[in-house]
């Protein structure tokens, strides 16, 4: 079915038509605009308080954080936090061009496989494209190199998180997908009528939980039972 189809039967089910030209035009302008909403005071801090305060909310919200010098310590850091859980030394990576430069051979006893996890996979490895430090929560975009499946789908994941990524509010992370995504950027014309945006965007605070059942919180709901962030402090 396509877009103009589904919109069409929408239209029909609230016995509506097409919108006025005036409302049409408002809206147009609206969505071009990407207008802020209120931001709170609280993520605008420098680089270092970024950092701190992302890293505290994901900790309130039972996640973990580790914070390392560059890529070529993440091995070391996942063969730790593994054992640490008693977990065995295997993951499924997203073949982000990130997380593909990672030296896992300097970890011999670390299973690594890139590409879309199963089922019976225990941990992931994704890439996070943004943290928003006003509320700890990762941006993670779904595409060909980072699928929405390895967010979902395995009980530990495990994010890498450029420190410099950590943005303020969630209005800059929006921004910065914006100037990734858009033709204009990969060297085509872009209308400005047109929002380019990747088609799901998962917004992670904390691993999956839920309090429905007679109030009692359960961790690992409707995704991942652990949340590891490694923050990633220089270059790539």
């Amino acid at each position: 079915m396509t877009r103009d189809a589904i919109i069409g039967a929408i239209q029909r089910g609230l016995k509506r038509g097409p919108l006025p030209p005036d409302q049409k035009a408002m809206l147009t302008a609206r969505l071009a605009a990407h207008a802020r909403h209120l931001i709170p005071a609280r993520g605008n801090l420098d680089r270092a308080g970024r950092i701190s305060l992302f890293s505290e909310y994901v900790e309130r919200e039972f996640g973990t954080v580790a914070r390392l010098a560059s890529l070529a310590d993440v091995p070391g850091a996942i063969t730790s936090y593994l054992a640490r859980q008693n977990l065995a030394p295997a993951l499924v990576a997203s073949p982000h061009p990130d997380l593909q430069k990672i030296p896992f051979d300097t970890a011999p006893l670390l299973k690594i496989r890139f590409g879309l996890c199963s089922p019976t996979d225990a941990v992931s490895l994704q890439h996070a494209f943004a943290g928003i430090a006003e509320t700890g929560t990762l941006v993670l975009p779904s595409g060909p190199k980072t699928p929405t499946s390895n967010n979902l789908l395995p009980d530990n994941a495990i994010v890498v998180l450029q420190a410099d990524r950590i943005l303020p509010c969630y209005e800059d992370a929006f921004d910065l997908l914006r100037a990734a995504e858009s033709p204009k950027s990969r060297g085509k014309a872009k209308s400005a009528e047109q929002n380019f945006m990747p088609r799901n965007i998962m917004l992670v605070t904390g691993p999956s939980r839920s309090a429905d059942i007679e109030q009692t919180l359960e961790l690992g709901a409707h995704g991942p039972r652990r949340l590891h962030v490694l923050i990633i402090d220089g270059e790539t």
